[in-house]
């Protein structure tokens, strides 16, 4: 368990920062983080408070989806937001091209890793997530259908309300799932193996 949450906190700490990063790159974000880029800039309230204050929106459609949190659902809803936070006040914005792609393209490796991180820990999934395969397991439709279907919701409303779209939507819509597939077998935690109880009783 030590490794676990020290595993998921090293996660959402980095993906946090991933966020910054894709936002002082100033080419584009993922589509959820343009939504709440959009809400960001109309309400007033900085990036990191929009994405906790989401996070927690999404939660609340977890309940007729019957879906249960975990531990880490609760750390990702709170800690991803403040270590944007930190991130965008500790990174300085990139204003040559040079150094916009060098971020970008930390951004993406650094949040492939960070997913993977997170996820490995198997201490519950991020909201966002939660919401997509609570739907799936609803409905019965397919994970490709739910998860293009609500990105392409957000993208769009967020792009409405004024958040970044540009190349680095489609760098990350394109590399993310690769890096976190290569990635993923080399931070998954590895369950323990349960001893039947029948077996113990006998052993005793």
């Amino acid at each position: 368990m030590t490794r676990r949450l020290t595993q998921l906190l090293i996660g959402l700490a980095m993906y946090g920062i991933s966020l910054a990063m894709f936002i002082r790159a100033g080419l584009g974000l993922d589509p959820w983080d343009v939504f709440h880029q959009g809400i960001s800039q109309k309400t007033g309230f900085s990036i990191g408070v929009v994405v906790i204050a989401v996070s927690f929106v999404v939660l609340l459609l977890w309940i007729p989806l019957r879906q249960m949190p975990g531990i880490g659902t609760i750390a990702n809803a709170v800690l991803v937001g403040v270590f944007a936070d930190l991130g965008l006040w500790a990174i300085p914005v990139f204003s040559h091209l040079g150094g916009q792609i060098a971020m970008l393209a930390g951004a993406v490796i650094l949040n492939g890793i960070a997913s993977a991180c997170y996820i490995g820990a198997r201490l519950g999934p991020g909201a966002r997530d939660g919401l997509m395969t609570g739907l799936v397991r609803r409905t019965g439709w397919s994970v490709r259908l739910v998860r293009t279907g609500i990105e392409v919701a957000v993208l769009a409303i967020g792009w409405l309300l004024g958040g970044s779209v540009g190349v680095g939507t489609v760098v990350y819509a394109l590399a993310i799932g690769p890096i976190v597939q290569l990635l993923l077998p080399r931070f998954m935690v590895p369950e323990v193996a349960r001893v039947p109880a029948e077996v113990t009783s006998a052993a005793a």
